[in-house]
């Protein structure tokens, strides 16, 4: 799915994300992947003390760690990049 699509998208629905696609989103705003054993996921970004931790249930993206992410992008100002 297209970046800012999706980033459109979750706006105004959390539910049904793919979760490869939210990976892609949240790797889009330069979060790197940072631990990935285990049930969760772990990105971090450098200057920002917070960390991404999101799991992939089913397939899809929980909607509560969508919402995080988006107040770490609203926070922060980050802006979405084109990697």
């Amino acid at each position: 799915m297209n970046k800012r699509a999706l980033l459109a998208q979750l706006m105004t629905s959390r539910k049904n994300v793919k979760y490869n696609d939210f990976v892609t989103l949240i790797e889009s705003f330069s979060f790197i992947r940072t631990r990935g054993k285990g049930s969760h996921e772990i990105f971090k970004q450098e200057g920002i003390a917070e960390t991404v931790n999101i799991q992939n249930r089913n397939g899809e993206a929980k909607p509560y760690q969508i919402e995080q992410f988006l107040s770490l992008v609203e926070k922060y100002n980050l802006k979405l990049g084109d990697n």
